[in-house]
């Protein structure tokens, strides 16, 4: 028997849907009272709250933006990954990640597997728009070793960039995805932080 839900309810679930359709995660309780004008995160968590009780969604404890669908806790696995700052998409930048925070997402559906090392990175810049991976995008990426032609998350010379990884004459180097930007040839180091495995695009 399906619950019965108000108006209001209805389109917090149409957003919800939208929403991990368009980004890749559920929207946090602050973008649900934005969206809808709520005074109050209160009034969003209180929505919330009347959704699980009609068995709607399901919220995990202790991990963020989680909430989920009952049936895709059927057909996927839910996985917490830590996001870890921004890096630049664009010439190389001075970085020193720190983790802000976390996302739940259903690693499943992504294709990731179960036991990969993962986390997450806001992208900014264009440098790498010809893969379609766009300033605002948030890049999720594995701790593995890279294959010639993976994109990465690269320190190269004391400084961090997201460019894909080339290697001509036995010698690797980053490439970018914009004509307007050049290789980038390590001058003493070039280290592999993570390999992109998915891409969550950025809602307009």
């Amino acid at each position: 028997m399906q619950p019965i839900l108000t108006n209001r309810q209805k389109q917090i679930v149409e957003y919800l849907r939208m929403s991990q359709r368009e980004t890749g995660v559920m929207p946090s309780t602050r973008e649900i009272q934005h969206y809808f004008g709520f005074a109050s995160q209160t009034a969003a968590m209180s929505h919330l709250r009347a959704l699980e009780r009609k068995g709607v969604i399901q919220r995990l404890p202790g991990k963020a933006r989680a909430v989920v669908f009952p049936g895709d806790l059927d057909r996927g696995e839910i996985a917490d990954i830590p996001i870890y700052g921004s890096i630049a998409a664009g010439m190389a930048q001075d970085a020193e990640p720190e983790r802000e925070g976390s996302i739940a997402l259903d690693i499943t559906a992504l294709g990731i597997r179960h036991n990969a090392r993962t986390f997450a990175l806001k992208v900014r810049g264009d440098s790498m728009i010809d893969a379609h991976i766009c300033n605002g995008d948030t890049v999720i990426l594995e701790f593995r070793q890279p294959r010639k032609g993976d994109i990465v998350a690269a320190l190269i010379d004391g400084e961090t960039t997201l460019k894909r990884y080339v290697v001509e004459k036995g010698k690797p180097f980053l490439r970018a995805e914009n004509p307007d930007y050049p290789d980038l040839i390590p001058a003493r180091e070039l280290v592999i932080q993570g390999v992109l495995v998915a891409l969550l695009r950025h809602a307009a």
